[in-house]
């Protein structure tokens, strides 16, 4: 009856966000209410489970996804994520535009969303492939797919940050983001053979040809220099790696101590922010409120989804199902590397439902909790290729319910039968070779 229970709980996020286009925040939470009072427990205790569950998780990422998403709104707004991409294109030549644009997609979905990036990232699509002369199609999948790939992938995206919380892994994140760039590789590279295969068959009418591509770099006026651009994504990412190495080896000393208090989550976020600052061209009201403030309300949906999440996953806790599943004897099902394609699975099912990637990932993060005590599912890099099995679940598929399909049919100009063709069927390779990609690793490395 409890799993009974769950199902009807899902089934009615899923419903109320699809068919009723009810916002992901209240559909979750719509869904914990009625899990908690349909299992029977006590009103005032499932207020109880929903406040400290909406709690415990804002407590653990709730900051690193606020610094994340400044992060990637001043890049977005100060050119440093053109300069990024212009910084590629000089190493990877102008003979292979749509490798040049998934290393750029690759690179700046990280701290960006991947909407925003296309967005951001349209103008040099366009100008590149009228200098190369390759279909605009090809060029259009190619970037769309190296930003999903990072963005489902690679924390401090909300989506993985969410997941890993949920699971308890939160102080893994270190681990989580080199697995994540490591994974997202082969994610992107099935997107570029895509791209380059069947995209550049897609031919599209486009009325605007847009600039040149040394007019679409001069429209952005003075940009930052490669090593500020970068500077803001790379500086978290090397604190946090490096924090996760002193507390592996159990180091000590004063040095020690500095290395790994500024390589937990938030104080490496708080350094990227502040690396980011410099990249501001002024320091007034405009950068400094009005900026930040549009950061903090891009990242506000973010933590109400992810903190509806957590107080789902409390609830499913609390309902017993949890004890129910440990006392089960998993020996003979599905172990090891195979349990990854449970995530996989649930994950990819509520995104081709629902739309949102982010969505997917932290309702499975949730639902697939209780579960990895009973398969002794912990540490480090287990826990983080959990996330990759439910971030390559948050990929497949991307169709006409995600705002990033339509993004990418729009600007790009597809008709929406080609972006099916074209967009659709890449992300389901992705979320493919993702998973396969995770259980190869899960064989190598656990």
């Amino acid at each position: 009856m409890l799993f009974l229970i769950l199902a009807i709980g899902v089934l009615l996020i899923i419903v109320a966000t699809a068919t009723f286009k009810l916002h992901p925040f209240l559909s979750l939470i719509l869904g914990t209410l009625f899990v908690g009072i349909a299992s029977g427990m006590p009103l005032a205790k499932v207020v109880e489970n929903m406040n400290t569950g909406f709690g415990s998780i804002m407590g653990g990422i709730g900051l690193v996804i606020v610094f994340g998403t400044i992060i990637g709104t001043i890049l977005e707004k100060t050119g440093a994520a053109l300069r990024m991409a212009e910084v590629v294109l000089r190493v990877v030549g102008p003979k292979r535009p749509q490798l040049a644009m998934s290393l750029i997609g690759y690179i700046v979905s990280i701290p960006v969303f991947c909407d925003s990036g296309f967005v951001i990232l349209n103008s040099l699509r366009k100008a590149l492939a009228k200098r190369a002369n390759v279909a605009l199609a090809s060029m259009s999948v190619a970037l769309a797919t190296g930003l999903f790939a990072t963005h489902n992938l690679v924390p401090p995206t909300p989506g993985p940050i969410a997941a890993a919380g949920n699971i308890g892994a939160e102080n893994y994140l270190g681990t989580i983001i080199l697995i994540g760039l490591i994974t997202a590789i082969p994610a992107t590279v099935v997107g570029y053979i895509w791209a380059v295969k069947s995209a550049s068959k897609i031919e599209i009418e486009e009325v605007d040809e847009g600039l040149d591509y040394e007019a679409v770099i001069k429209s952005f006026g003075k940009m930052p220099s490669a090593f500020a651009s970068f500077l803001p994504i790379i500086l978290p990412i090397v604190l946090i790696g490096v924090g996760s190495i002193i507390s592996f080896f159990n180091w000590t000393g004063s040095l020690a101590t500095f290395f790994n208090f500024m390589g937990q989550p938030v104080m490496a976020l708080i350094a990227g922010v502040i690396a980011a600052c410099f990249l501001l061209p002024k320091c007034n009201e405009e950068t400094l409120t009005k900026w930040i403030g549009q950061a903090l309300l891009d990242a506000a949906p973010i933590l109400l989804i992810t903190g509806a999440g957590g107080a789902f996953g409390t609830i499913i806790k609390e309902t017993g199902i949890a004890d129910v599943i440990q006392s089960w004897d998993l020996s003979g099902s599905l172990t090891g590397a195979g349990f990854l394609l449970i995530p996989f699975i649930i994950a990819a099912a509520l995104k081709t439902a629902q739309g949102s990637s982010t969505a997917a990932l932290v309702i499975t993060s949730s639902l697939i909790a209780p579960l990895l005590p009973t398969m002794g599912i912990e540490g480090a890099v287990p826990l983080a290729l959990v996330v990759m099995a439910i971030g390559a679940g948050s990929m497949a598929v991307s169709h006409v319910n995600d705002s990033f399909f339509w993004v990418v049919t729009e600007f790009s100009g597809m008709k929406v039968k080609d972006a099916y063709k074209a967009q659709t069927v890449a992300t389901l390779l992705q979320g493919v070779i993702t998973i396969l990609f995770a259980m190869l690793l899960w064989v190598v490395l656990v």
